[in-house]
């Protein structure tokens, strides 16, 4: 058995790459019309397509019950909550929109007389992508990978298997009507496969994995592939002493609301201990009613208890918090709260706690906007505004491989400029070409002449 996923899945590492060596030689204009393809399949397949999914909702509804799935799990599987879908059809056509990534000039020189260096985006070859759950990532990173010029082999949560087979399967369809080889997008099942792949250095280019901690750590663990983490999102709203009360409100509750499983929503609160009488008060209300639960440590559950007359549900859905509080990505209604004694403290605590996603300040003062803003080591620090805006699709990427909380390559919300990489193009003019040993005392000497160029003019 294991034989034969690790003969599978070298078939596939093999055919991912054949395919990607042959996209080099196709316009890139085929890129577009292999993405149009696809959104006109997934378009025309959308029953088949929605009737798979809830099948998968049927079973994880069944391990919801039994207690084996997470409630936050089972919404991620959804492909028919709110806009769910229509934006996943969106961001296809955004994509397609987006300028070329690939084959830009970021570095010209002349060396010489007639001697030209260019520094070009390419893409970066063979992704393997690997996250949990949602099924609708199939697409983004199928999308994402064709318009930058990339192959990609995905694997999905064992949860969603049913949508993402049917999704990739409308893919293939899509990629089989143009140019591109309909194994340009693959996609694998089995935990097996996967294993098998990440021995596959000399096909595979780079791995994505997109998800809890865990799942990166043993991942990077597993392969001599690099790796481009996609971690779990621990972000925090830190409120300065200079808050405003109902800016405080709208930030915080936003960010904690608005979509809770998703991992830039927040889940963790600090509150400026100059603000446990006054803003504090009205903010914890303001989430009570929303009926987020509230892990307090002593000194915010304090100030509440304080308090004349006294909150409702205080009892119920205010508990002590524990140090595990402050590292557990909650992804449902529920929220950590601390009290700090200064914007220094705010940053360092952040620092040691969240997972360097992005985490934001509510604050009056430019000073302390932009002490936290480069103090905090995140790929994202946001300014009154909720963390939930830490995303591919509302950066204007079209959409993304996910948030990378890494300090190499990309950082933040991964889109097409974090799939390019670049090589390096020379081309002589001279009659008789060019030779290092020309150059060098008492030789010739290099000129390094800027040079103008977008693209490569050859």
């Amino acid at each position: 058995m294991a034989s034969t996923s690790t003969e599978h899945s070298k078939e596939v590492a093999k055919a991912a790459k054949a395919a990607f060596e042959q996209s080099q030689l196709i316009p890139s204009s085929e890129r577009i019309s292999a993405l149009q393809a696809v959104h006109a399949q997934l378009k025309a397949q959308k029953a088949e397509i929605l009737l798979a999914n809830e099948e998968d909702l049927k079973a994880a509804r069944t391990e919801v019950a039994a207690g084996r799935m997470s409630d936050s799990l089972l919404k991620r599987l959804d492909l028919t909550q709110g806009d769910k879908w229509e934006s996943m059809l969106q961001g296809i056509l955004d994509v397609a929109s987006l300028p070329d990534p690939t084959g830009t000039v970021t570095y010209a020189r002349e060396l010489d007389d007639d001697l030209e260096l260019y520094r070009v985006a390419c893409p970066i070859g063979v992704l393997l992508v690997i996250f949990e759950a949602r099924p609708e990532v199939v697409v983004n990173i199928a999308t994402l990978a064709i318009k930058s010029g990339n192959a990609a082999i995905l694997k999905g949560g064992k949860e969603s298997h049913r949508t993402t087979g049917l999704l990739s399967k409308a893919i293939s369809a899509g990629l089989a009507q143009t140019a591109l080889s309909e194994t340009y997008i693959q996609t694998v099942q089995t935990r097996d496969e996967v294993s098998s792949l990440l021995e596959l250095d000399q096909y595979i280019d780079l791995v994505i994995p997109r998800g809890s901690n865990s799942l990166v750590k043993s991942i990077q663990n597993s392969t001599r592939i690099p790796v481009m983490g996609h971690a779990d999102g621990l972000c925090s709203v830190y409120l300065d002493e200079s808050a405003d009360a109902e800016k405080a409100v709208r930030v915080v509750i936003d960010s904690k609301t608005n979509y809770p499983s998703a991992c830039n929503s927040a889940e963790t609160l600090i509150v400026h201990e100059s603000l446990l009488t006054t803003v504090w008060p009205v903010v914890a209300r303001a989430l009570l009613d929303a009926k987020v639960q509230l892990l307090c440590d002593e000194v915010t559950l304090n100030a509440l208890k304080g308090l004349s007359p006294p909150l409702e549900n205080l009892d119920s859905r205010v508990r002590p918090a524990t140090p595990s509080s402050y590292t557990t990505e909650h992804l449902s209604l529920t929220i950590s709260v601390t009290s700090i004694p200064s914007l220094q403290a705010a940053i360092q605590f952040i620092n040691s706690h969240s997972s360097h996603h992005t985490d934001a300040i509510v604050t009056e003062s430019d000073e302390s906007a932009s002490i936290f803003c480069r103090g905090v080591d995140s790929a994202g620090t946001f300014v009154n505004a909720s963390t939930r805006f830490a995303d591919g699709f509302r950066y204007g990427f079209g959409t993304e491989v996910g948030i990378s909380t890494g300090r190499i390559h990309a950082r933040g919300p991964v889109g097409l400029e974090g799939l390019v990489i670049y090589k390096y193009m020379m081309k002589s003019k001279d009659k008789k070409g060019h030779i290092v040993s020309e150059f060098g005392t008492g030789k010739k000497q290099y000129k390094h002449n800027p040079i103008i160029a977008e693209t490569v003019p050859f």
